[in-house]
């Protein structure tokens, strides 16, 4: 008997009311369980470690980014995860795309993280962690279309490496954040790197574990997950540093590594609290509008290399959260990644 990371999607939807002042700022929002969407397992149509999230346009079909499957002795699992799942917007599971290849470049996934669909070809582009790559996909037929990119390996101690975030900009280039090499790489359409931001450090511009990554299609502004720097940085389109906002804590507009980022058609900023088990929202200038989600009851203590889950599979109720991390905002609804830890026998 092992210990398996097992987990779930849920989607909030924006309720209340939106006050727009002259200015243009939104001075009301709240947030409100709508539904979820999988159930724990390993199965079909089952989830554990929900990392990416991403709605496809037109279809809004759901595609859930599916964990890293173990063995007992701790060996890669091909066969268990490694696969984008695929539901209906009202949660019916329709198929899965891509599946488990550790070591062959652009053959398979091994622990897919963000994923994002291009706004120009529809494809989707999964980030393949273990893989240290992008691998793109049609998202309709399954078909693998290509694989590009390089980024940074696991450091000693690290949970986290490799592609973190995913986010086009207006011209459909590509950022992604390089989690261990605390930059963002920008590639062009033809999958080329380009420009290289940001280096290790706690000033402006510079990232200790960028993870969430999400560009405004008002502004072409940059809003970046800092994850151990527990802030969210903001860039200008010209990729020049604006400002950033958050502190290390569990007060209201703190965060405790910060994970999953969106922004709405009015730029308020939704992020995935992880450490605190909570979403937070505000405003375009940092000012925080809401908080929804509480904590486990009693959350298990982490193992060697793992996340640190629930014991208890009856958390599950809608607002109780552990380490929330994906996260995407589609049309007034966000769709939230949870996961907690249970007994698994093989």
């Amino acid at each position: 008997m092992i210990k398996i990371a097992k987990g779930l999607l849920v989607v909030l939807a924006s309720v209340g009311f939106l006050e727009i002042t002259s200015d243009e700022k939104v001075h009301a929002l709240s947030l409100e369980f709508d539904r979820q969407i999988g159930t724990p397992g390993f199965g079909p149509g089952q989830l554990f470690v929900p990392q990416g999230i991403a709605v496809q346009p037109g279809t809004e079909n759901v595609f859930v980014s599916n964990g890293r499957g173990l063995n007992p002795d701790g060996s890669f699992n091909p066969n268990l995860g490694n696969r984008i799942e695929v539901f209906s917007n009202d949660g019916m599971y329709l198929r899965s795309v891509g599946s488990g290849v550790s070591g062959s470049r652009g053959e398979g996934l091994d622990e897919p993280a963000d994923i994002k669909f291009d706004p120009i070809t529809g494809n989707v582009y999964v980030g393949d962690v273990f893989n240290s790559e992008i691998d793109v996909y049609n998202p309709n037929t399954g078909e693998f279309v290509t694989s590009f990119g390089s980024f940074s390996d696991q450091g000693p101690g690290d949970i986290f490496f490799g592609p973190g975030g995913m986010d086009f900009d207006a011209e459909g280039n590509l950022y992604v954040t390089d989690f261990s090499g605390d930059f963002v790489n920008i590639y062009n359409r033809e999958g080329e790197l380009v420009e290289v931001l940001g280096e290790l450090g706690t000033e402006l511009g510079q990232y200790n574990g960028p993870a969430g990554i999400a560009i405004s299609q008002n502004t072409g502004n940059i809003y970046i997950n800092d994850q151990f720097n527990n802030r969210i940085q903001v860039l200008d389109s010209d990729h020049n540093p604006l400002f950033a906002f958050g502190t290390e804590g569990t007060a209201p507009g703190q965060f405790n590594e910060p994970i999953g980022i969106d922004v709405d058609q009015f730029d308020n900023i939704y992020v995935a609290d992880s450490q605190n088990n909570r979403i937070q929202v505000f405003d375009a200038q940092g000012n925080l509008l809401t908080i929804f989600g509480d904590p486990v009851a009693q959350p298990g203590p982490p193992m060697p290399g793992d996340l640190p889950f629930s014991t208890n599979p009856a958390d599950l109720e809608p607002g109780v959260f552990n380490w929330t991390a994906g996260l995407t905002y589609v049309e007034g609804e966000i769709y939230v990644g949870i996961s907690l830890r249970v007994e698994f026998k093989f």
